[in-house]
This record gives C-alpha cells, structure tokens and sequence, in this order.
C-alpha cells in the first residue's frame, strides 16, 4: 500500500479512526448542543423545517451527486514519490473526482424544480426562496469536493477535521444568534436555517480550495486535469465503477432517507418535528462513533483489497480486519441495546422535559437503541462488501437495494399509519436485517476458498450475555424504581443501580477480551 503524504506516516485504522471520531465531535455533538437551546424556540412548523425538511433537501441533493463518485475514488491507489503523490495520479483521479460538480448542480436544478411543482410555489414565496439558497449551498459544498476527495485519498484528516469544524460551528452560530439572541432580524426564520446553511458550503468550499491553492506543490494544471492528456482506456474502469455506485446511490438513499420521505408526505408537522429530535438524538450514538468508524472500516478495507499480489495473505489481513472491526462495533451496540432501552425516559426528561419525555418520544427512542445494532453491523458489513466488490458484484447488489427499497417504502407507508414513528423504527429495522443478510452471504462467499480467514462467530464478544442479562436487570429495576412524578430521587437510585450493573459487565468483558481491547487501543501497526 501506498503511505500517506499526512506527515509521511502510513494510515492506521485507528489514527483514521480517531480523526474521523474528532470530525463527528464536531459536526454531530456541537450542533446537537446548540439544538437544546434553539429547539426550544422554534414551534412545530419550524421545528419540522429545521430537523427534517431542509437537512432531508441538502442530503438527497448531495448524496445523489457525490457518494458513488466519492466511493469509487476512494478505491484509487496513489502512488508516493517523495512523500508527495505523482502528479499524473492525483490528475487521474481528479478527472473522476470533478466529475460530481456538473453533476450535482443538474441534481440540485431538478431538485428545486421538483419541490417548486410538487408544492405549486412561486419564486416570490419565502419558502420557495429558502429552497433555492439551500440549492446554492449545496452547489458550494459540491464545487468543494473533488478536492475534498483528494484530501481524503491523501489521508490529509487534519485538513477534514478543521474545516468542518469551523464550517459547522458557523453554520450553528448563525442559527443560534438569529433565532435564540436576536429573534426578529429576518422575516422567517426558515431564511436563518438556508443561511447557516449557505455559511457552511462556504466555509468548506475556502477551506479546501485555500490549503491546496497555497499549502501544497500541485499545479492549476493538476487541480484542473482537463487538458492532461491520457489514455481514454485508462479512464474507463474508475468512470465505470463512478457510474455503477452513483446509480447504487439513488437506491441506498431511498432506504437511508425513506422514513423522512413518507414523514414529509403521510405525516403532520408535530410528528415530524417529534421523530426529527428523536432522530438527532439517537444518532448521536451512531454518527459520532459508528460513522467515522465505518469511514475508516471503508478504507482500509479498500487498501488491504489493492495492496498485495499475494491473494491468500490478502484475504488473511481482510478476514482479520474484518473481525475485529465486526467484533468491536457488536461491543458497542451490544451496550447500546442492553442500557439505552431502560434509560430513555430519563435521557428526555433531562434533555427536553416532560412535554417530550411523557409522550411517545420515550418509546420511540427505546426502540431505536434496538434499531442501534442493526445500523453498526450494516455499516461495517457494507463498507466490507463496497471496498472489495468487483463491478459486476456490485451490479448485483444494486439490484438486491431496489429490492429492498420496495420492501422498504412499502413497510415505511403500513406501520406509519399502524404504529405511527414507532413503526418507520421496525421498517427500518427489517430493512437493516436483509441488507445484513445480503452482506453476510457476500462474505461468505468471498471467504469460502479460505474459510480459516474469517468466521462471524469469531465476531461476537466474549461475555456479551452478561451484558445482556444487566440490561434486562435494569429495564425491570427502571419499571418498579422509576417515579415520574417523583423523578428525581428514584432516578438517582435507579443511575446508582444502572452503573454499577454496567461497571460489573465492562470488568467481566475486558477480562474475558483483553487481547483485543488492548490490540485496538494501543495498535500502531501500518496498514501494510
């Protein structure tokens, strides 16, 4: 494998880990923090607007126009001459990366032309306008992102981690001072939430084009491939496998977005609002550590897959890789499942009160620490299968996700009506258990020339089951000791009961894993 030109030190999982864990501190926790003090200023309609509406808006457009192009680049090998990458490599794989900007603004044009009929809007709305500044917002992000993928490929995580962390500060300033410290400044507050949206594009889009304009060696010629002359031969296979994952994006957004879509169009603006905190705050868990440990999964696996000649020590460091990535995310959910259930309640009665924590909120929330698990072993069981499929694999698994969307939407438009958010939690659960499934007979597959590579038993965590069993001692201990109307003091004891459960599990399961512990914490092994 090639080194990275990040300080001359080749990538480990876990240094790419802890970056992309100190990115999602960033852009998940810091936001989520500015939202108890905003949240509680904007009423349902607003709220609506801000947690499902806009974010659904900006995510479809930019999803759709890079995450297969994203996906396809980060299997490109850059070779290193001088701890730089060669300048024909990085304009190889710029001409695919620049590919995402023309098409992510005819994404972005159909997109607001859509909403504008869907909706019968005028330009001279305010929201309709509000629609075409988060249009233009995600035109600056995507003319950010090709350089964004080089910094990725040259595993620049330092550069990722202080843009958007100043972008996404900005972004939750602006929203802060305009609705909570200055209320009043703009006609509707649906502008605010545009124009903090707007300072974010804008502050990635400077921050990437400053530090590789200034900061590194390339050339304009190289930033701006477009007259390096190359073999159309030598384009085709990225442009391909750009192509393939692009069109496997539309399919994975309708089962990554879904449940927001039949929101928008089956449901009133209460219960978006309701089901767009509830989602925030269950994704804490999953974006601030499941996400930039899928992200680093992705692409070490990609690495490992391109690095080596020899194919049977290729599947062995993939198989272990693989396991311990499966091993270490199992832990994690396993925790989740066993004391979020039991602690929901008390979680929204702290955060939000009892307007949030006395209604359906509380059950919604138990059921997705469930739904918790299933989100881990998905993530990292795809990024597997994305980061060593061949082309016509994954031409396969496209047509098992169009599949899986109408199972999907289908499930999503039933339990709606019939259980309301609680049912878009069990569709999307059903949905995450066939893609699990999907996956896991690609593994197998993949593995079964050389089934000593890798085992799913080989996954689980030794002791899980006395994780298991606290979780189960503290939802009955949270049914007889909790009061709602004397929360305080029978929540203290129930949290003393709770953590000492816990305490006891994390002993019992570090002893019985401390190899593995200890090999994930202090690894400093290169990705060879």
């Amino acid at each position: 494998m090639s080194k990275s030109v990040n300080g001359g030190k080749a990538p480990t999982p876990k240094r790419t880990f802890l970056y992309l864990l100190g990115t999602q501190f960033f852009s998940r926790l810091i936001p989520f923090l500015f939202n108890l003090e905003i949240v509680r200023h904007l009423d349902d309609k607003d709220c609506a607007l801000y947690a499902i509406q806009f974010p659904l808006f900006v995510t479809c457009v930019l999803f759709l126009s890079r995450e297969g192009i994203r996906r396809a680049c980060m299997r490109v090998e850059l070779k290193i001459t001088n701890a730089l990458a060669t300048e024909s490599d990085v304009a190889h794989l710029l001409k695919a990366a620049w590919m995402a900007c023309p098409l992510g603004i005819t994404i972005t044009a159909l997109a607001c032309m859509l909403l504008f009929w869907w909706k019968g809007l005028s330009y001279s709305s305010p929201y309709a306008q509000c629609i075409l500044i988060n249009g233009f917002a995600c035109v600056l992000e995507l003319m950010a992102e090709p350089l964004y993928i080089l910094s990725q490929n040259l595993f620049l995580l330092r550069l990722r981690l202080f843009t958007e962390a100043v972008a996404t500060f900005s972004r939750c300033l602006i929203t802060y001072l305009f609705i909570v410290k200055l209320p009043g400044q703009f006609q509707d507050k649906a502008t605010v939430f545009a124009l903090s949206q707007v300072a974010y594009g804008a502050f990635l889009f400077l921050g990437y084009w400053s530090y590789f304009l200034l900061f590194q060696p390339y050339k304009p010629s190289v930033i701006f491939p477009f007259r390096i002359s190359s073999a159309i031969s030598h384009d085709q296979p990225l442009a391909k496998m750009c192509m393939v994952l692009t069109i496997q994006s539309f399919r994975k957004l309708i089962l990554q977005e879904g449940e927001k879509m039949v929101l928008v169009w089956f449901d009133s603006s209460y219960n978006q609002a309701a089901y767009g905190l509830i989602d925030r705050l269950g994704n804490l868990v999953v974006r601030l550590i499941f996400l930039p440990f899928e992200e680093s999964a992705y692409a070490t696996f990609a690495k490992f897959a391109s690095g080596s000649d020899d194919v049977k020590q290729k599947k062995k460091n993939l198989g272990r890789w693989l396991s311990d990535a499966m091993k270490l995310v199992l832990l994690i959910g396993l925790t989740v499942i066993s004391f979020g259930p039991s602690h929901s309640y008390s979680l929204l009665r702290l955060l939000y009160g009892r307007k949030w924590s006395d209604g359906e909120a509380s059950t919604v929330l138990q059921y997705y620490c469930i739904y918790v698990i299933l989100l881990a072993m998905n993530g990292t069981s795809e990024a597997f299968m994305h980061a060593v499929a061949s082309e016509s694999d994954l031409k396969q698994s496209n047509d098992s996700l169009l599949v899986f969307s109408v199972i999907y939407i289908f499930l999503n438009v039933s339990l709606i009506r019939s259980a309301g958010a609680v049912g878009l939690i069990l569709a999307n659960s059903i949905n995450m258990i066939l893609r699990i499934a999907y996956s896991a007979l690609f593994i197998s597959k993949y593995f079964k020339d050389d089934p000593s590579s890798f085992s799913f038993m080989d996954c689980m965590p030794s002791g899980y089951e006395f994780l298991l069993l606290s979780g189960a001692a503290c939802f009955i201990m949270e049914k007889t000791l909790l009061n709602q109307d004397n929360f305080w003091p029978t929540f203290a004891l129930h949290f003393f009961v709770s953590f000492a459960c816990f305490s006891t599990s994390i002993v019992i399961i570090y002893r019985k894993e401390q190899s593995f512990i200890t090999r994930m914490i202090r690894s400093r092994q290169h990705v060879d």
